[in-house]
């Protein structure tokens, strides 16, 4: 049973999957501020969903007294992690690279306060020792830790050599250089926690490894959980795609629905993960049945939706999805919208084509099937002809409402 504060607490939210040393790593937290890290490479200007064990796992860090670090990979993403791929990563430009990291952080300063205190959150690149690093000079100091056999053990790489894509010499090094990083962070920040996902755990241990034979210290591992929902689809993907945690990417209204649309038997494990909600409150809310566990999803959306955009902006949706859904109001201000030439629209669109364009459908013919469903719906009027014009005479206040389903809403505007 862990006594640490931050330990007991970060498994009692189902953060824990494996740690190399739990009673050594215990006795560190009592004793003491700990500096843990996660790394990001930077193959995108902004995380999504599936990053948010991480970075709550890192908030929490903080929240307990400890200094969450947060390692932007500007070296590592030359390389690209072959962790859960089934192919190589397309190589990015250095601009891309810095452009991508200036996103990333900004979505991270969100959710821990960055500073020069004790435990305020540090940031590091590891691009600053990786770009400097020598060839030889790597083989020499570090290779020789390195056993081919136990890399080759790695389920990231053997996943990608079972395939016909195999595994690139480049993504091969990933490991060594996830080690190299371990070690450059304690030496140069004190720190001695690695946390990541579990596809990860060769990776850091390998880490752990290189410390201790290099530099004579413990440091350790923590790995979470690979999150699924309760139907086993991967946590964070939707029909449409990711879900991205910049409001560029996808609104905070969809980030909203996102959560709101929550499988029933997910709630309990979201609202302990993804909320700062007491563990006792969400377990009260997880007992909810019936219609009743619908208002338990809805304080989870708002309050995942006020970590990622600030509550202002989440009690603005809740309320939108509040006066769109239950009132059947249409409330232009807040609902996510997209542009349609003035001229298309006057001539006239077949409304099975305005759906699969607007991405409320993912073809022509999901489109159809959602209209003989009954599920298509203009201006909260509910069509069944597929072969329907839409024009600019369905416009209401400038704008004209189209709904998949109960939950997928979308204003068209011309432009």
């Amino acid at each position: 049973m862990s006594k640490s504060d931050f330990l007991a607490e970060a498994e009692a939210r189902g953060f824990v999957f494996q740690c190399t040393d739990s009673e050594a790593l215990d006795a560190a937290l009592n004793a003491g501020i700990v500096s843990g890290y996660v790394g990001f490479d930077l193959t995108a200007d902004s995380l999504h969903v599936g990053s948010m064990v991480q970075i709550m796992l890192l908030r929490l860090l903080q929240r307990h007294g400890h200094r969450p670090v947060l390692l932007l990979g500007g070296g590592t993403t030359k390389i690209g992690d072959p962790s859960g791929k089934e192919e190589a990563r397309q190589l990015l430009t250095p601009e891309r690279i810095a452009a991508n990291g200036h996103g990333i952080l900004a979505i991270l300063k969100r959710f821990v306060q960055i500073g020069a205190g004790p435990t305020d959150a540090l940031i590091a690149d590891n691009a600053e020792w990786l770009d400097r690093l020598g060839y030889i000079e790597l083989l020499r100091e570090v290779g020789q830790h390195f056993s081919i056999s136990r890399m080759l053990s790695f389920d990231s790489v053997k996943l990608r050599l079972e395939r016909e894509q195999g595994l690139t010499f480049l993504e091969f090094n990933y490991s060594i250089l996830q080690s190299y990083d371990f070690r450059e962070l304690g030496r140069r920040h004190g720190v001695s926690l690695q946390m990541g996902g579990s596809d990860q755990w060769g990776n850091i241990v390998s880490g752990v490894d290189l410390v201790r034979r290099t530099d004579a210290r413990q440091v350790f591992g923590l790995t979470t959980p690979l999150i699924a929902t309760a139907s086993g689809a991967k946590m964070g993907k939707t029909a449409a795609g990711a879900v991205w945690l910049s409001a560029d990417r996808v609104s905070p209204f969809d980030y909203w629905q996102f959560w709101r649309n929550t499988e029933d038997a997910d709630v309990g494990r979201f609202l302990r993960m993804f909320t700062d909600l007491p563990l006792a409150e969400c377990e009260r809310l997880a007992a909810f049945e019936g219609a009743a566990i619908n208002e338990a999803k809805k304080i989870l959306a708002t309050e995942a939706t006020a970590l990622c955009h600030g509550r202002d902006t989440a009690l603005a949706v809740a309320e939108t999805a509040r006066l769109s859904f239950e009132q059947g109001e249409l409330v232009q201000a807040s609902l996510p919208s997209r542009e349609i030439q003035a001229a298309e629209l006057s001539a006239g669109i077949p409304i099975f084509r305005l759906f699969a364009e607007a991405g409320l459908a993912t073809s022509n013919g999901e489109a159809r099937r959602l209209i003989r469903g009954g599920g298509a719906r203009i201006n909260d009027v509910a069509v069944s002809d597929e072969a329907r014009i839409i024009s600019d005479a369905d416009l209401i206040d400038g704008a004209i409402k189209l709904s998949a389903g109960r939950k997928q809403h979308l204003l068209l505007r011309p432009v």
